[in-house]
């Protein structure tokens, strides 16, 4: 089947060359528009984009995709179906019932609707997260879904490890869905939302707060999910009392006693006081500088102050 495919991160990147390589190579790929990033501010495209350029496949990047020369443009790519990956932007009608389409969501729906799946999964200390493939629909991942994986997430997981493995099993499964639908074997199961609050959850866009550890309401444990959950792409970090952020790249919870919202350091060590436990940082990376260990941190920078 000939397909269009919308996405723009490097999640959707990954999906994107597994589609590539498949019978279901995409006519057309939309990505968002090129934006300024870096210190240079320089323009820089979406990693969607860049890939299809390399793959040979023409790149759209409208604006907004639900305006009616995108709906146009879209149309007349002669596709049929329409796949939607990490787009980063609400998808609407009449694109929503023109062709059939899929969309590579990771988490087990419906736990986790939402912008950030993987690092709500984390942070809540969820055992396990996964991928479906869901039907678009007008609510908010509500759509039905044909299939549907589990993923463990390990003590050691965090964003940078767990991703790809979710994004190379999202390119598999949604090969394997557009293959069945082209055969007419394909079955969709409506989202069993009954348990209400404790079935549907939503995976909220993270924001600068997320990121901001708070060691004098949060537990050791806690602080060391959002860690796990933000690295490396996002990241966490304590406030200190100069106001330069101290962002933390890798962290465990302890035992040891230091007291809350007190950063000490201890032979090598550098740990925080929590409402509950401490903290171990086991790398870091100050503002203006590079990622070390704590170790390198301590021979190089005080134990730093933490804003209360």
């Amino acid at each position: 089947m000939k397909t269009v495919y919308l996405g723009t991160s490097d999640f959707a990147a990954t999906v994107l060359r597994r589609l590539a390589d498949s019978a279901h190579r995409p006519v057309l790929v939309v990505s968002r528009p090129a934006r300024p990033k870096g210190r240079g501010r320089s323009m820089q495209d979406p990693p969607v984009a860049e890939l299809a350029r390399e793959l040979g496949i023409e790149v759209f990047q409208p604006e907004s995709v639900n305006e009616s020369d995108a709906v146009a443009r879209i149309a007349e790519a002669g596709a049929e179906a329409i796949v939607v990956c990490a787009f980063g932007a609400i998808v609407k009608e009449p694109l929503l019932s023109m062709l059939p389409n899929f969309n590579v969501h990771p988490s087990l729906l419906p736990r986790w609707r939402g912008a950030a799946p993987v690092e709500r999964a984390i942070a809540a200390g969820d055992a396990q997260t996964g991928v479906s493939i869901m039907r678009l629909v007008e609510e908010l991942d509500a759509g039905p879904f044909c299939a549907q994986r589990a993923v463990p997430i390990g003590p050691d997981d965090d964003y940078g490890t767990l991703a790809p493995i979710l994004a190379e099993l999202g390119g598999e499964l949604l090969v394997g869905a557009i293959s069945e639908f082209a055969a007419g074997s394909l079955k969709w199961t409506d989202q069993d939302d009954a348990g209400g609050e404790d079935a549907v959850t939503y995976a909220e866009k993270i924001t600068r707060e997320d990121r901001q550890l708070r060691p004098m309401a949060q537990t050791a444990k806690q602080m060391e999910l959002t860690i796990r959950a933000l690295n490396p792409h996002i990241g966490a970090f304590f406030e200190t009392a100069s106001g330069e952020p101290l962002r933390v790249e890798r962290a465990c919870a302890t035992e040891e006693f230091v007291q809350a919202g007190v950063a000490a350091g201890r032979e090598g060590h550098l740990l925080v006081g929590a409402a509950e436990g401490a903290l171990e940082l086991l790398g870091v990376k100050p503002a203006g500088g590079k990622s070390m260990d704590a170790a390198g941190y301590l021979r190089g920078y005080p134990v730093p102050e933490l804003k209360a």
